[in-house]
């Protein structure tokens, strides 16, 4: 059965945030007739989201009747400056974060995983524009500079926008293996340069 993919959308989310992320798990497995994954979007409201540059997207779920995630995407963007202090988001990342199999931020999403509480010991990242206030929000966890994707096993973290797609494709490598991982960046015709764990880049913070 393929594993259900929450992606959390809302007012000023950056487009590839999301989109990325979307993108790698939507077309997993797709050309060999077996798609791996379920992915939808999911907002406060079921009305649309105006994403960055005024791009209006239709979320598939309410708060009230989003399906129980396998995986939760959380993405950045100008509005997690806003979202942070929403208690009905937070709410939302910690109830499905308990039962998730993993929660995935992208970009300044991380800042809404320190809000609720998520990052406490762990080790994290965000948009290189974004390190000072996630180590104010966050003053549990060690925050990488250079990191591009860190991964605490339930909790994976990227760095900007275009590292989002590093780290959901990281995610397929890690659930489905590296070959069926290789097969989507191939599909989708990315240039896949951080598929090795190598503690710098690429960070595997699992005992």
């Amino acid at each position: 059965m393929p594993r259900r993919v929450a992606v959390l959308i809302f007012d000023n989310v950056e487009v590839m945030d999301f989109a990325g992320p979307f993108e790698v798990f939507g077309v997993t497995g797709q050309r060999e007739g077996k798609p791996l994954f379920d992915v939808y979007t999911v907002a406060r409201e079921s009305k649309p989201v105006m994403a960055r540059n005024n791009l209006s997207v239709n979320p598939d779920y309410s708060f009230r009747d989003c399906p129980r995630p396998d995986i939760l995407v959380v993405p950045g963007g100008f509005g997690t400056r806003r979202e942070k202090h929403n208690p009905a988001v937070l709410d939302f990342i910690r109830q499905h974060s308990q039962d998730a199999e993993r929660v995935l931020s992208v970009c300044s999403g991380a800042l809404l995983l320190a809000r609720a509480g998520l990052l406490d010991g762990l080790r994290a990242t965000t948009h290189q524009g974004a390190m000072a206030e996630l180590a104010a929000d966050a003053p549990k966890a060690e925050v990488l500079k250079t990191a591009r994707v860190v991964d605490n096993g339930k909790i994976v973290l990227s760095a900007g926008i275009s590292a989002g797609i590093d780290a959901a494709l990281h995610l397929v490598s890690v659930l489905h293996g590296a070959e069926q991982a290789a097969e989507t960046a191939a599909y989708m015709e990315y240039d896949w340069r951080y598929r090795e764990v190598d503690g710098s880049s690429v960070v595997c913070a699992v005992a």
